[in-house]
């Protein structure tokens, strides 16, 4: 095959039509800079591999985050492939981060572990309520935010009840096999049943459940974490009990006379009176509290508990010269692979390894023992970790991986922010290291790239930015384009300073590669801090009046704005200000409102903006009003009828397969013909359709036909006439 001659130089200004290799050119091949039009599956599909890959403590930091993210139903990407109802951050994150009872997943617990537990456990105020809810009705739904202490609370309510036994019924039970695993008497126990807009929590499960435990003498405890998808179950919130209260607990089974005399000392009040501290970690500080001799030592264990404790370890284990280099570099790396598999944090300490010696000893070449005998979990133990095996998501269903983490989740930002300020002659190594990681083939390696980034902008925003992020975000290449948008994502949400500010300068920047990245950021943005989705809205719709885009950016602003209506549960929001941008002076900015809605529209995935208007849209006057405004704008846009009748095509074809998305279009449909040429325009659609395999027209574009043919029925025009 004959090269391609090379193109031209091209100005600051203006995207090259063919990408020169380069150190930065991450991508795996040179790419034009039109991308070949990236494709709108494309762009959402990075979203999600964003959202599935990013680490949840990152993810949790977000205030709107909790059911905005995709309407409640998250989604993972491992392996290279997109699945559903993963994590992010687990269910709110990738990995389910507590311990897990995979040896128990299907049978009983031992009646010793449910003792010791009983010996040392603190009620909470909502726990008499529950264990009166649990014996009345058999059956209870215990809901709660991460890491409250619902799971142990559950066990306890079983076990406060007497029951002969408690079974711990398998994680991948769902509504609808519930029933059937409640055939033995006794208590059981599901955790944190996943739930999802298409496999919700139904009152009827509970009914059916409830008159099962009552023939074979049994009690369910149900946990999840807090949903919207419980439709017509009333769980009962769980509070955990003060932290002073399981200090207090566990002093009494291990030192009871004495637990007033360490309760009174300075550390520990100090402790308590920070406040916020899980029932884990409240835990973890009475077993360091039980063991208290009196002596400097152990006063000082005690004073350096928390984050004060973490920082002080990363400074120590970095700064210790005793500490093999490579052991450094599993540390680091550890931190950027915390709670993935451990062969990752393992196989990229290394090249980062490598980077490292390549800075400390530049007239050696650098080496790598290929076989070594120290033990993965030795090599956990050295750096403070914990390995378990989880169960991982991947295109041919959940894998078993030994997992490596931290047993502190803020541990991570601590030692990352400790290398990067603490360490800045390490820079050099890292950078590159990064930059590398930016190119790898995997999701989960890129994605934690830019979540690295984005940690190392929080404590040191003008350094990461100019050695890291701005790089990136210049390439040629697509690649790190998009990891320059998801680093600046993440350090927003991380409340790095001034991200917004930087953001909206480089949506006018002069290099065209900011303004792409910028735009995609805000874009990325908006769904996970709804507060944000006015300005970065406007921010869009502020380039697009400049008119002054190539075919690349415009199709990154579409993309970019389209992604405002995939995923999170305030999209009506999002099409009222649409409709707003219908009325602006310049037509790019009408047209881009158009192209991103149309855009929107054309998605079949789970959590779609079809699906999110037959469940919750149709019903919101406001919402239903603006989607047909925004339907008949486009349907009688010359520039847009023809994607737009492909996207209705799309939502007909979803009709046929979803009662409520067909009643739904029933409904919008009357909407959306105001003249005879509207009537005239849907009637020629829906009379040439032809089924999605190419067979003869589906059955439902009939009903639909037969929706337009009389006069559009009042009712139906007061919940979706349109605005003018």
């Amino acid at each position: 095959m004959t090269a391609p001659a090379p193109a031209a130089p091209a100005s600051d200004d203006v995207p090259p039509r063919i990408a020169q290799p380069s150190p930065d050119a991450l991508a795996e091949s040179p790419e034009t800079a039109e991308e070949t039009e990236e494709r709108t599956q494309e762009a959402r599909a990075a979203q999600r591999e964003l959202f599935a890959h990013t680490p949840g403590f990152i993810l949790r930091s977000a205030a709107s985050f909790g059911g905005s993210l995709v309407g409640g139903a998250q989604h993972g990407v491992s392996g290279g492939q997109v699945t559903g109802d993963v994590f992010m951050g687990g269910k709110t994150e990738i990995h389910n981060h507590a311990p897990t009872v995979a040896q128990h997943a299907a049978g009983q617990i031992p009646p010793e572990r449910l003792d010791a537990l009983a010996e040392v456990f603190a009620e909470g105020p909502a726990f008499a309520t529950a264990l009166a809810r649990l014996r009345e009705e058999r059956v209870l739904v215990l809901a709660g935010a991460h890491g409250c202490g619902r799971y142990a609370a559950a066990r306890m309510l079983l076990h406060r009840l007497g029951v002969p036994a408690v079974h711990a019924l398998s994680d991948e039970t769902t509504p609808g096999t519930l029933t059937a695993q409640l055939t033995r008497p006794g208590g059981h126990v599901l955790r944190d049943l996943p739930l999802t807009r298409n496999r919700p929590l139904r009152d009827t499960h509970l009914y059916a459940a409830a008159d099962q435990l009552r023939k074979a003498d049994g009690y369910l405890v149900v946990t999840v974490e807090k949903s919207p998808f419980l439709s017509g179950v009333t769980p009962l919130v769980w509070e955990p009990p003060d932290a002073e209260d399981v200090v207090r607990a566990h002093l009494a089974a291990v030192r009871p006379d004495d637990a007033a005399r360490l309760l009174a000392l300075g550390p520990v009040r100090d402790f308590l009176a920070r406040g916020g501290h899980r029932p884990a970690e409240a835990a973890e500080f009475a077993a360091v509290l039980a063991r208290y001799d009196g002596s400097a030592g152990a006063a000082a264990r005690l004073a350096d508990f928390g984050q004060a404790a973490v920082e002080k370890q990363c400074r120590d284990r970095l700064g210790d010269p005793r500490t093999d280099l490579r052991d450094k570099a599993f540390l680091i790396s550890l931190a950027v692979f915390d709670r993935a598999p451990y062969v990752l944090a393992a196989e990229l300490a290394d090249k980062l390894f490598v980077h490292l010696q390549r800075l400390q000893h530049p007239e050696r070449p650098p080496e790598i023992p290929v076989f070594s005998s120290l033990a993965a979990e030795a090599r956990l133990e050295r750096a403070g970790a914990e390995g378990e095996v989880r169960s991982e998501d991947t295109e041919w269903g959940p894998v078993p991986q030994f997992t490596a983490c931290f047993p502190r989740e803020d541990t991570p930002r601590a030692l990352l922010a400790e290398v990067w300020t603490g360490h800045p002659s390490a820079r050099p190594a890292l950078v590159a290291w990064l930059k590398e990681l930016a190119g790898d083939r995997r999701p989960v390696v890129r994605t934690r790239a830019a979540a690295a980034a984005a940690l190392l902008a929080r404590a040191d925003l003008p350094s990461a930015v100019a050695l890291i992020i701005d790089g990136w975000a210049v390439s040629r290449a697509f690649g790190p384009r998009v990891i320059a948008a998801n680093a600046l994502v993440l350090a927003q949400l991380l409340d790095a300073p001034v991200v917004l500010r930087l953001l909206t300068q480089w949506c006018t920047d002069t290099h065209w590669g900011r303004r792409w990245t910028a735009i995609r950021a805000l874009g990325l943005l908006a769904p996970l801090r709804p507060e944000l989705a006015g300005p970065a809205l406007g921010a869009l719709a502020a380039r697009a009046r400049a008119d002054h885009s190539g075919p690349a950016e415009s199709s990154n602003l579409i993309e970019s704005t389209a992604l405002l209506l995939s995923v999170g549960s305030r999209r009506g929001e999002m099409l009222s200000e649409l409709v707003r941008l219908l009325h602006d002076d310049a037509p790019p900015v009408r047209s881009l409102a158009l192209a991103a809605f149309v855009r929107a529209c054309d998605n079949t995935e789970e959590g779609a903006l079809v699906e999110w208007y037959a469940d919750t849209g149709m019903y919101e006057p406001d919402s239903a009003r603006d989607l047909a405004t925004l339907w008949r704008t486009a349907l009688g846009d010359r520039g847009h009828t023809r994607q737009a009748l492909n996207a209705l095509r799309t939502w007909v074809y979803t009709a046929e397969r979803s009662a409520a998305t067909a009643r739904a279009l029933e409904l919008l449909l009357p909407a959306l013909v105001v003249t005879a040429a509207d009537r005239s325009r849907l009637d020629h659609e829906l009379r040439t359709l032809r089924a999605e395999d190419g067979g003869p027209r589906p059955p439902i574009a009939d009903r639909l036909l037969a929706v337009l043919r009389p006069s559009p029925n009042p009712q139906h025009q007061h919940q979706h006439q349109p605005r003018s």
